[in-house]
């Protein structure tokens, strides 16, 4: 008799099981993104790899804006539509999986594309973009917050460290490499800000969570750990960060306007 091999834990497995999606700078930059974008009430938001809709929800309530959130995945975009209902936003945005390279919208369709920390994860970057670009009308803006080399070359362990444990297919881009991928793919680059990783700012995520959605992100971990070997092998391989990582690895703000 074969003996059964479970299968393994992957990184976006984690945020789907918890609940949660975070990125690097947390709310503050997702609000900073929002005020570059020159964000108008009443306009439509396009979000791409929305999550579990926190963003999405946010754009809303405190921006009066239309918003679409698209994710790949199943599992978090029915958090999201539960999350929508449970802050009273169902009316004003609306969630549909959806590939980063391949959106299912006609043209010029939004003001504002607002994506964050997902483009680094996409294989074919210059698809995903020129499909951001397609879709936001002329003048529109294109939003990312994405992980960034914030030195051109970085030692080779850091770099494999974050290909395996963050699983990231493709070489994760320097500042001037998100920006040149704005230029060619139709966008004129507005902002190509790296930035380095600050713990007091990174504290900001909890603020897009309510305290009943921080407890159950506790909870949904503890118990997960307590039952899948796979996940508690996955969380001892990565319990300790190379010293030097964040010295090398940051974010960027980048904006795009579409000509």
């Amino acid at each position: 008799m074969e003996e059964k091999t479970e299968p393994a834990f992957r990184y976006f497995d984690l945020q789907a099981t918890m609940g949660t999606t975070k990125h690097m700078g947390g709310l503050a930059a997702t609000l900073e993104l929002i005020e570059a974008g020159q964000l108008k009430e009443g306009q439509d938001v396009l979000e791409v790899g929305c999550g579990v809709g926190a963003t999405a929800c946010l754009l809303v309530k405190r921006f009066g804006c239309r918003v679409v959130g698209v994710d790949r995945s199943e599992a978090m975009l029915q958090q999201a539509r539960e999350r929508a209902q449970r802050e009273r936003v169902e009316e004003q945005v609306r969630f549909l999986q959806a590939e980063a390279g391949r959106l299912p919208f006609e043209g010029e369709r939004f003001d504002l594309m607002l994506s964050e920390s997902v483009t680094t994860f996409v294989v074919g970057r210059d698809q995903a973009v020129a499909e951001y670009a397609r879709v936001v009308k002329a003048g529109g803006r294109v939003a990312l917050n994405e992980e960034t080399w914030l030195q051109a070359l970085a030692p080779e362990v850091l770099v494999e460290f974050t290909r395996r444990t963050w699983e990231i297919e493709e070489p994760i881009p320097t500042a001037q490499d998100w920006a040149a991928l704005l230029e060619r793919n139709g966008l004129q680059a507005l902002l190509a800000q790296p930035r380095r990783m600050n713990w007091i700012v990174e504290a900001s995520q909890v603020k897009r969570y309510r305290w009943a959605d921080m407890r159950r992100m506790i909870w949904r971990v503890l118990a997960l750990y307590a039952r899948n070997p796979a996940f508690r092998r996955y969380m001892k391989e990565r319990s300790k960060l190379p010293k030097e990582l964040f010295t090398y690895l940051g974010y960027g703000l980048y904006l795009g306007r579409k000509r």
